[in-house]
């Protein structure tokens, strides 16, 4: 039996499209076995029917195609979709209608999200044509408390992941709390022998103790995925340290000076000081004020700031002192005699010293005397510098009164050589003529008013001792750590004890 050309094309072409079908099936086959859902991280495992709520809040894209034959009918279309949407669980009542092609959904979804997966699903299939997308995304009601709770999941969800760097971040937090006392501790044992300023010490050290606590906080917020936040912590901290300088200026600055004050420590406890025109003898100083206890047995705070900024005198460095005072003359007394009378004065003065030599100079010319200025010295932790004062002053007057030295008042002084002539009420006019005036020089004093020193000025030795027992009733300060020495009280100031200092009254004088 022959076949012509045409026949055998014919079988051909039948053999053809029944293995492209045969193959075709297989593959519809294995694509039912596997749902098209799985492509999507919310579907269902199993045959499951329904989605988790967690599902539906990350959809994945919908399939790029779907193969259901070489030529798709209507009817394949619409049920492989239906079942789709059914299987899902994401729509209400939903349905599927196909018509030459043409899809159309309906039913209601929850979301937009939703009611456009579907439509892709629809466009992605094979043989569709166009797309009509009628589903409804349902408006949620007042009363649905369902985004809250899931929210409240979310949060909850949260917390449990992040209890491990609580725990993890709680742990290295203590570990840099301790590691800074430790640092701190250790950093001021080490500067103690190369630092004798105690609060510069305290101030390295725990600023070793903060940056090490800085180091831990760093770490809790990388750990924790912060890095941002990290940087921005440890660049912040300058920050607000440069804004709570400008806005604590005041404090700053008292505390600056206080460190300061402490490193060069131009005074010690005890110490016999003027500053700022305030005279007392240094109780404490803390990093605050420097307390002093004036010659009235007040306590004065002295910023340290003004403290540092200002002249400051201490009358205990030195233990010799020099003092003088002002006495004035007549015009018509001489200069050379009264100047070596006041020299003899001091020289013969128990507590006046001849190296330095005392000095008595010709100060000025004023309207009715001329005024000398004597200069002495003196150690001032043997003796009172006030006391002796007033001893020299009472011997250089007594010793210008002995010879004749006279000391005239501001008065204007008319002196008539030839006498005043006057005539008597009742008398001879040869008896009324008065003579010359003439100087006569007063009754000598007695011998107890040429001593040194006399009961009144109670000795020339410094009170010390008197000083002393007034510190001991200074209350107790709480303003702060003294960062010299004990206060006032504790140590009583042992520099006085010692003489150190004299008596106060009148210092700086």
């Amino acid at each position: 039996m022959m076949f012509s050309s045409a026949s055998w094309r014919a079988v051909a072409g039948r053999c053809f499209r029944l293995v492209f079908t045969t193959a075709m099936i297989g593959c519809l086959c294995g694509v039912m076995a596997s749902p098209l859902r799985a492509q999507s991280p919310g579907d269902a495992v199993g045959g499951q029917a329904e989605a988790s709520a967690a599902d539906r809040d990350d959809l994945a894209t919908a399939p790029t195609k779907v193969d259901v034959n070489p030529v798709a009918f209507d009817d394949e279309i619409r049920k492989r979709l239906q079942s789709v949407l059914d299987a899902t669980g994401w729509f209400t009542e939903p349905g599927v209608e196909v018509r030459e092609g043409v899809v159309f959904l309906n039913g209601q979804a929850e979301t937009d999200e939703l009611r456009r997966w579907a439509g892709d699903l629809a466009r992605n299939t094979q043989d569709v044509a166009a797309v009509a997308n009628r589903i409804e995304v349902l408006e949620p009601s007042v009363w649905d408390f369902s985004p809250a709770w899931r929210a409240s999941l979310v949060l909850w969800r949260d917390f449990v992941r992040s209890l491990p760097f609580f725990f993890f971040g709680l742990l290295i937090l203590t570990l840099s709390a301790a590691t800074g006392v430790l640092a701190t501790r250790g950093t001021r044992m080490f500067l103690r022998q190369k630092i004798q300023a105690r609060l510069l010490r305290n101030v390295i050290a725990r600023g070793m103790g903060v940056l090490v606590f800085l180091i831990g906080v760093y770490i809790i917020l990388r750990v924790s995925g912060l890095t941002q936040l990290a940087l921005t912590v440890v660049g912040g901290t300058g920050l607000i340290g440069l804004a709570v300088g400008i806005a604590f200026r005041d404090i700053t600055e008292n505390f600056l000076a206080s460190i300061f004050l402490s490193m060069q420590r131009p005074f010690e406890t005890g110490d016999l000081v003027e500053i700022t025109g305030v005279t007392g003898y240094v109780q404490q100083l803390n990093v605050r004020t420097t307390i002093l206890m004036n010659l009235d047995g007040n306590l004065v705070q002295i910023p340290n700031a003004s403290v540092y900024k200002n002249n400051l005198r201490n009358f205990t460095t030195n233990a010799n002192r020099r003092e003088e005072f002002i006495v004035g003359i007549g015009y018509n007394d001489s200069i050379n005699e009264a100047q070596e009378i006041a020299r003899n004065v001091l020289a013969d003065h128990p507590a006046v010293l001849n190296d330095p030599e005392p000095l008595v100079l010709v100060d000025s010319l004023d309207r009715s005397t001329v005024n000398l200025r004597v200069f002495f010295w003196l150690n001032g932790r043997e003796y009172s510098w006030l006391k002796v004062r007033s001893s020299v002053i009472r011997l250089v007057k007594l010793a210008f009164q002995k010879h004749g030295i006279t000391m005239p008042d501001e008065a204007r002084e008319i002196v008539f050589p030839q006498g005043i002539p006057g005539t008597m009420v009742n008398g001879k006019p040869e008896d009324n003529a008065l003579g010359p005036v003439e100087r006569v020089p007063g009754p000598p004093p007695p011998e107890a008013f040429d001593a040194a020193s006399t009961k009144a000025e109670g000795g020339l030795v410094s009170e010390a001792g008197v000083i002393k027992e007034q510190a001991r009733h200074v209350q107790p300060l709480n303003d702060g750590e003294n960062l010299l020495a004990d206060p006032i009280g504790t140590t009583v100031m042992n520099g006085i004890a010692k003489g150190q200092g004299g008596f106060g009254e009148g210092a700086g004088k």
